[in-house]
């Protein structure tokens, strides 16, 4: 075999079934689609979300698939678009191997199984396998955040980004598809090559803060439908780049390490994201979770009012030292979704989060920025050592104190049901709403995904 890993790849996308996914798999997937398409479903009513629902409506083509929230049809290239960007609009979608990756697999996979009327089984075989591979990549590159030296000093990798999450969401719609083996090589060969660039820490560093945030999602979402697409036509494209260790695709993409071995070993024996998918419980940066945890159990315990707050010093990871967290613009809601000052304001005055922390109305009501004012946010010195997090409140002439270590607990089904409804209720109808969770709770029962998937859009329901 030429290219060992390329071709691993493309068998691993092809042969597995459904009966070869552990239970566990199955359910974090369905989960995963769960959570993201109601992320996106929140997503509708911000700026950024409006924006790509009217781009994908004036893409035009056949109406073959949907766009979340949307009244009618657009096609495949249109939806994974639209799609990708309302999944991350709100910085709610979960966390996972690879950092944010349900904006560049769930989209895909959605859109291409609603257009070829796949099985909810294939569906969700396609979107493990995506997952997959997108968290075997997660291996093959640096972290997000690397602590060095004996003295664990805190730096990001020099290029860290979502380009390699193209691979998953290629096999996965390639899969759907319908191309064979050969064909899978060569459209994760293309989907090398259309892979954005690696963007993702750019962001901590891009003031004024805006709504490109990590990039595109929904831009590199049309390149792994259209990897797929010269795949079928028979175009050739780069197989080796994946086993040339030298010039290959962890050189080209400047990753400041490439470990390739990653990405195929033990590949469909052990399955690497079951256990690290962590779903937000918060509209949010996840490094600020822990800190909404320590401030919601002061407010709770000790009854504090707002008004009578005076300072709330915040301490968290190191990450959150970059001007992404420290700067206090108040613009737009990526200012909100980094912005910790903003964050408590919402929490300390009773808002539920989600689509309603980010309404503009509530993030310009004057109490926001003036209790905003009084939270200071900073690294935590031995983070390294204990992943602490910490708020500590002053009020009523007194000091109280509260402390995280890790980061908050995972969602549970009936937590992420309760959080779908409450993204979706802004778009859709009650009953959209129940026939839609009913849809993905129990998505390995249905024919054929288009038939629930037009209940996502507005003002369909009994069609």
């Amino acid at each position: 075999m030429t290219n060992p890993r390329i071709a691993g790849l493309a068998s691993f996308a092809k042969e597995t079934t459904y009966e070869d996914l552990p239970s566990g798999i199955v359910q974090a997937t369905k989960h995963f689609l769960l959570d993201s398409m109601g992320c996106g479903l929140g997503g509708v009513t911000t700026d950024p979300g409006k924006a790509a629902i009217a781009v994908a409506a004036q893409m035009g083509g056949p109406e073959e698939c949907t766009v979340l929230g949307h009244s009618q049809g657009v096609s495949l290239m249109a939806a994974v678009l639209a799609n990708g960007q309302l999944v991350n609009a709100l910085d709610f979608d979960t966390v996972m191997p690879g950092g944010h990756t349900p904006p560049y697999i769930a989209p895909t996979t959605v859109a291409m199984a609603e257009r070829e009327g796949s099985s909810g089984k294939e569906l969700i075989v396609a979107t493990a396998v995506a997952l997959e591979i997108s968290a075997r990549f997660a291996k093959a590159v640096p972290p997000a955040m690397q602590f060095v030296g004996e003295d664990r000093r805190f730096r990001y990798p020099k290029r860290e980004g979502y380009a390699r999450v193209n691979f998953g969401a290629a096999a996965g719609a390639g899969r759907l598809y319908g191309l064979d083996q050969p064909q899978l090589v060569q459209a994760l060969a293309h989907a090398g090559h259309m892979s954005q660039l690696n963007t993702w820490a750019r962001g901590n560093y891009s003031m004024p803060r805006n709504l490109a945030k990590y990039g595109y999602p929904g831009w590199q979402n049309t390149g792994a439908i259209m990897s797929v697409f010269f795949a079928d036509m028979g175009v050739e494209g780069d197989v080796a780049l994946l086993d040339d260790d030298v010039h290959g695709y962890g050189e080209f993409s400047g990753y400041d390490d490439w470990n390739p071995e990653n990405l195929t070993r033990d590949l469909g024996q052990a399955w690497s994201f079951e256990n690290a998918i962590r779903f937000k419980p918060y509209a949010c940066c996840t490094m600020l979770h822990p800190a909404i945890e320590c401030f919601s159990e002061l407010l709770a315990e000790e009854r504090l009012h707002p008004d009578e707050i005076e300072r709330v010093e915040v301490t968290a990871s190191p990450t959150v030292a970059a001007d992404l967290f420290t700067d206090r613009s108040l613009n737009n809601i990526v200012d909100f979704q980094f912005g910790v000052h903003y964050v408590m304001a919402m929490v300390a005055y009773g808002e539920r989060t989600g689509a309603d922390w980010q309404d503009w109305e509530k993030l310009s009501d004057p109490r926001i920025k003036s209790f905003g004012d009084r939270v200071t946010i900073a690294p935590q010195p031995d983070y390294a050592a204990t992943s602490l997090s910490t708020v500590t409140v002053t009020a009523r002439g007194q000091t109280f104190h509260r402390s995280f270590a890790g980061m908050t607990e995972a969602l549970n089904e009936a937590q992420l049901v309760a959080k779908f409804k409450s993204n979706a209720q802004r778009p859709l109808l009650r009953a959209q709403i129940e026939r839609a969770v009913h849809g993905w709770t129990h998505l390995e029962e249905t024919e054929s995904v288009n038939d629930f998937m037009r209940s996502m859009r507005v003002y369909a329901v009994g069609s």
